[in-house]
């Protein structure tokens, strides 16, 4: 009897995975950063809006690895904790502009008909509107309303929360980069399921009587994972760099809160004289991007089965 185990796509992925070097590293690169992100409190050697005003715009030092900004705040926590904003709002942008592709694309190729034609001209049109037109139109339309309602709620209830800046920016980052990032998504898994929804397995299952509900969860949905898989690792770090992007824009998270972005904006400012403001939060958004890119190629090379030698 022998005593291979039994194989699956999955282990077979991840055999295939672990011999792409390149993916490994990519991996390895963003589970530390995601480590640093969720520890940052406990390790960073400042409090990142500690401000002396004696030690501004210092070069790098033991005492301050990645040097001092123009109010002597410490780069190096700045960035740890700018890395717990660009993770946050990587996961949840690409948690909800997944679960909107998901739905939207599996109803339309499951179903087909005019909510399919209609899905798809709905997600060419989303696609059609530049990026940076629409976050601006959304981020001036809407901050103003919700910061006046989250004043009228402190006033009510005289909650300090209530006057969090930070959650307004959240807020609007998270919705804003949700609606442009969802299409992507869905056209996706609209391919993947009107290549599923015919296979044999699918119609026996109809013939069995199962539900759509039912074929579409346990049936079409598991087998179109795989290229899900790599859009999403791709996504995450497409949406880091997007955050960075409207941040350094002056349309995401804003000041006092640390974003790459909005410290990459203060160092272009002044990078002649003090470089280090603009290569630290630079150098790390491009490791992150990189290894993103890295761990998504070989994740893609992985789950192909054309791949497969």
């Amino acid at each position: 009897m022998s005593d291979e185990r039994p194989t699956s796509l999955w282990r077979d992925a991840w055999k295939r995975l672990r011999r792409n070097k390149l993916a490994v590293t990519g991996l390895f690169v963003v589970l530390a950063l995601l480590l640093i992100a969720l520890i940052g409190p406990w390790i960073t050697p400042y409090d990142f809006l500690s401000q002396n005003l004696d030690a501004r715009n210092m070069a790098p030092s033991w005492a301050h690895p990645f040097g001092t900004d123009d109010l002597g705040r410490d780069v190096l926590s700045r960035v740890i904790y700018g890395a717990r904003t660009a993770f946050l709002v990587a996961i949840c942008v690409t948690a909800i502009a997944l679960a909107i592709g998901i739905v939207l694309g599996a109803i339309a190729g499951f179903y087909g008909g005019p909510f399919d034609r209609f899905m798809m001209w709905f997600t060419d049109m989303t696609m059609s509107v530049p990026q940076l037109l629409l976050v601006v139109v959304i981020n001036a339309s809407l901050k103003q309303p919700i910061s006046s309602w989250m004043e009228q709620m402190y006033l009510q209830t005289l909650n300090p929360i209530w006057r969090n800046s930070a959650i307004v920016d959240f807020v609007l980052v998270f919705g804003t980069m949700a609606l442009i990032s969802w299409p992507p998504y869905a056209r996706l898994v609209r391919a993947q399921v009107l290549s599923i929804r015919n296979r044999p397995y699918v119609t026996a299952a109809r013939a069995l009587g199962l539900t759509n509900r039912i074929i579409l969860r346990r049936y079409v949905m598991p087998n179109a994972m795989g290229p899900l898989i790599v859009a999403v690792s791709a996504g995450l770090g497409t949406a880091m760099v997007l955050e960075s992007a409207f941040s350094f824009l002056g349309v995401g998270v804003n000041p006092p809160t640390p974003s790459w972005g909005n410290m990459i904006s203060d160092g272009l400012r002044v990078w002649t004289n003090y470089p280090h403001l603009l290569v630290a939060p630079a150098a790390v958004l491009a490791v992150v991007t990189v290894a993103f890119n890295f761990l998504g190629d070989g994740l893609n090379d992985a789950l192909n089965p054309k791949g497969q030698k």
